[in-house]
């Protein structure tokens, strides 16, 4: 197949609510969706940095993505290793993603395709973590309720936004009801903790059975970050850590850090091929990992979660489930309690 044209089409997502986080509230999210033309076809992706976060977080970023992608005009594709090699900037993360998904479709000659497994075929269902989101006391109690009440077995708190001793309440509510046996409790601080109360903070939450705390301090401060993990009562995922890292400094990294886990989003850390990469090397130091997504549309999260049911890891997963916005692409994912089922039958928005 030969590459005929390219387009990178603008689009912008809007929150059901105020998203906050601990670099602010979000009502809006700036995404592209990328298409690549073939005589054969079509094939979709996305490409969406995120604000404040992601390294390709740049103004008019689908203009920098378009200019970039007129190399790929005239490019032969004929299989998955030629994907592979298609020559894209480091310091383009969410582009690289957005490309390699919707070259894989192509090869698959069917435009939402990524990987033809048992999850793409209706026949099997990924297990996620509830997400309860940043806001007041209230707002949170009501979310951690209603992930309840749908049947989570594990869900994953937002900290780091309000006072600590009410997050440390809404922890201690949660744990009233279930114990560790019964449900799976992770917390995300998103670097919202100084390096001088992490290990107190760490201690203090402890005590309700965590699976884990994501990103604790703020990344870019390895030596700091390597004494955590090595005091730390509460296992540490690295998720920021891993953005903008380039590839000769990923054994480094590990190695220095020698966190408990990994946290991959392919549309932060390069796609399918980068999140592989770091997986092979955690493996190899017995660092455990799992696969989130970064508030993609149903578009990059259709993808995100074919390549994660392809690697086989069985914990939750920290996918979003296409409810977010009040914009999104219709597609064929449904969320069945805890789980994350491609309905077949259904089907997508053009666009």
């Amino acid at each position: 197949m030969i590459i005929k044209k390219v387009e990178v089409i603008p689009y912008l997502l809007d929150f059901k609510f105020l998203a906050g986080t601990s670099r602010g509230v979000l009502k809006q999210k700036k995404t592209c969706f990328i298409k690549i033309y073939t005589d054969d076809g079509v094939g979709v992706g996305e490409a969406g940095p995120l604000e404040r976060l992601s390294i390709d977080d740049l103004p008019d970023f689908h203009l920098v993505f378009e200019q970039e992608l007129k190399s790929l005009v005239g490019q032969s594709i004929s299989n998955i290793e030629d994907v592979d090699t298609i020559s894209l900037p480091q310091n383009m993360p969410s582009l690289r993603f957005g490309v390699e998904t919707a070259l894989r479709s192509l090869l698959h000659g069917k435009k939402h395709l990524i990987f033809d497994n048992a999850f793409s075929r209706s026949q099997d269902s990924i297990g996620i973590n509830g997400l309860i989101w940043m806001g007041d006391k209230e707002f949170m109690f009501s979310q951690i309720q209603s992930k309840l009440d749908q049947g989570f077995a594990c869900l994953k708190m937002k900290i780091g936004a309000i006072d600590f001793e009410t997050e440390l309440e809404l922890l201690a509510y949660i744990r009233k009801q279930f114990a560790k046996d019964d449900l799976v409790l992770r917390v995300d601080a998103n670097g919202a903790f100084s390096t001088s109360n992490a290990l107190d903070k760490l201690t203090r939450l402890s005590q309700f059975d965590l699976h884990s705390i994501e990103q604790p301090i703020q990344q870019r401060q390895w030596e700091e970050m390597s004494l955590l993990c090595e005091k730390t009562p509460i296992p540490i995922a690295l998720d920021e850590e891993l953005i903008g890292v380039l590839d000769e400094d990923k054994d480094k990294l590990l190695d220095v850090i020698k966190p408990q886990f990994i946290i991959l989003k392919p549309t932060l850390v390069g796609g399918i091929k980068a999140s592989s990469e770091w997986i092979e090397k955690a493996e190899k130091r017995n660092i455990s990992w799992w696969i989130t997504s970064a508030l993609e549309s149903n578009i990059g999260l259709n993808a995100i979660a074919q390549y994660t049911y392809e690697t086989g890891n069985k914990m939750p997963q920290g996918l979003g489930t296409g409810q977010l916005y009040t914009n999104n692409i219709d597609s064929p994912l449904v969320l069945d309690g805890d789980r994350l089922w491609y309905d077949q039958n259904s089907i997508w928005t053009k666009i």
